[in-house]
């Protein structure tokens, strides 16, 4: 397996996000949603670097009161970006409520997925009033896995990390100079009070040596990843369309 170059990636990941804003937005700003997780820091961290730390607005999405908001604020601040702090509780929870008064109960899956839409609806309402690009923190393994909300933190203008699995971003983050308190965070959604790896069922460890080696000595871990990977492929794709055939067309 080739070792990867956290030198070498984090240049060439510097330079790919100002190819893509002198294309794209031209003295626009990167607005990253900040969990305090390793995978914001970085991009985070990346866009300063890229960008500079004033083109870099740093959009905290707490609902209600987050016990660990403070490591979001702490990274923010250790990287000299912008920050500003929005409570999506009020808006998630309208949201549900509006729901229930049109006579349909939300389930457990909807009740995790309207906060995460919330956040990315606020991120681009934030992006547009501060003339900017809202930037993508998935990875490699969460949309290997489908671990993501469509059209919530699936979504984004540009995406640094989505071809790098979680090992890969943590050795990135190192690279960065980050502090360990923000690469080594334990993952979780901020929404279930869950990990990560305690939701998925799996570890990050068993999930990047499967992709990047093929190898997965457990086999139910392997039949799990495999099942999320077919089930969760639509995440990743296009949208389809109806494409009328020319035959139709000439028709018409």
């Amino acid at each position: 397996m080739e070792t990867f170059d956290a030198k070498k990636t984090a240049a060439e990941i510097i330079e790919w996000i100002r190819a893509y804003f002198d294309e794209n937005g031209k003295g626009c700003a990167a607005v990253v949603g900040i969990s305090g997780g390793k995978d914001s820091s970085v991009v985070a961290a990346l866009c300063a670097r890229a960008l500079g730390a004033d083109r870099v607005w740093g959009v905290l999405l707490p609902r209600g009161e987050q016990w660990d908001i403070g490591v979001s604020r702490d990274l923010a601040d250790f990287l000299g970006i912008r920050r500003r702090e929005i409570d999506i509780e009020k808006c998630a929870d309208s949201v549900l409520a509006a729901m229930r008064e049109g006579g349909l109960e939300p389930d457990a899956q909807a009740a995790v997925n309207v906060p995460a839409r919330v956040r990315m609806l606020v991120l681009y309402a934030a992006a547009t009033t501060v003339g900017g690009r809202v930037a993508n923190t998935c990875n490699l393994s969460e949309d290997w896995v489908g671990y993501s909300t469509k059209f919530g933190d699936s979504a984004g203008d540009f995406s640094p990390l989505s071809r790098l699995t979680v090992t890969e971003v943590k050795v990135l983050g190192r690279e960065l100079g980050l502090p360990a308190r923000f690469v080594d965070k334990t993952p979780e959604d901020g929404l279930t009070g869950r990990s990560d790896e305690d939701n998925l069922g799996f570890s990050y460890d068993v999930l990047d040596r499967y992709i990047r080696e093929g190898i997965c000595e457990d086999a139910k871990a392997k039949g799990r990843i495999d099942e999320l990977r077919r089930r969760n492929l639509h995440k990743l794709a296009p949208m389809p369309c109806y494409e009328p055939d020319a035959a139709t067309r000439q028709a018409q």
